[in-house]
């Protein structure tokens, strides 16, 4: 556990060695502490550990199972962690995100939350230019046929792959359309390797997309950040250039929500 009380920027001491028995119990896992091991973690006099536990307890922020005492994370956590969930919703997180994202490249970004294995796009910036993609939000897209799609499914369990896709089916929208079951698993594995999937007019025809992947703090995909633009205004090195790019960018939405990949 990181000494907080370490750095200059936590000039409230007592509020400093509060939290550092929140998380100290918190690492604790189920079990909790006795006072004696809660006092060892935080560097702390008994006493004063049970004073500072005693008022974190009063406040539902600590629980004190008797006998013992044995320390335990309270249950006023779960009352914050769910107004944090209510009050940092991935749209606002990701939103400034997405603007920067059109900002810097001049193409439209769209947000994707994973319903279930498909994409469902909730929110987007338009890029600049007369060029408008104006795909309807709130609805389920083709999951083997967009970059967001791609990725989503490239971070389920092969089980939970084949349930979407015998579900979904690998319906040929254009040409480029991966409609071959084992090739479309190939193309989840390079999707793996890079950590970006590319819809290079499998969807529509002169349309390309690429998207990363977003996890939350219990390392679950959660949704994807895409890119997407004209065929005719990229090369081939634009693609993988807007791949990493958005990779980027879906990683530091990452860590805002404390996430990972698992």
């Amino acid at each position: 556990m990181p000494n907080i009380m370490s750095t200059p920027d936590y000039p409230v001491k007592s509020v400093g060695r509060a939290l550092e028995i929140l998380e100290a119990v918190a690492d604790a896992g189920e079990g909790g502490m006795t006072l004696t091991e809660l006092a060892h973690a935080v560097d702390m006099a008994k006493s004063s550990t049970g004073a500072a536990a005693r008022t974190l307890a009063h406040f539902g922020l600590v629980r004190i199972e008797q006998p013992g005492p044995r320390y335990h994370l309270g249950f006023a956590l779960l009352r914050f962690g769910d107004l944090v969930s209510q009050h940092t919703s991935l749209s606002k997180i990701a939103l400034p995100l997405l603007h920067e994202l059109t900002e810097q490249t001049g193409l439209t970004a769209r947000l994707a939350t994973n319903d279930d294995g498909y994409p469902v796009f909730i929110e987007r910036v338009d890029g600049r230019g007369a060029v408008r993609f104006h795909a309807t939000l709130g609805q389920r897209e083709s999951p083997h046929a967009t970059g967001a799609g791609k990725v989503i499914l490239a971070q389920l369990a092969s089980d939970d792959v084949e349930r979407v896709l015998a579900d979904a089916g690998l319906p040929r929208h254009t040409a480029s359309t991966i409609t071959n079951p084992e090739e479309f698993r190939l193309e989840l594995d390079r999707v793996r390797l890079v950590g970006f999937g590319v819809d290079n007019e499998e969807e529509s025809e002169g349309i390309v997309c690429v998207g990363a992947p977003i996890f939350d703090h219990q390392h679950h995909c959660v949704g994807a950040v895409s890119l997407t633009g004209l065929k005719a205004d990229m090369s081939d090195g634009d693609v993988g250039r807007l791949g990493n790019l958005v990779r980027e960018y879906a990683e530091r939405i990452t860590q805002i929500l404390n996430g990972g990949r698992s």
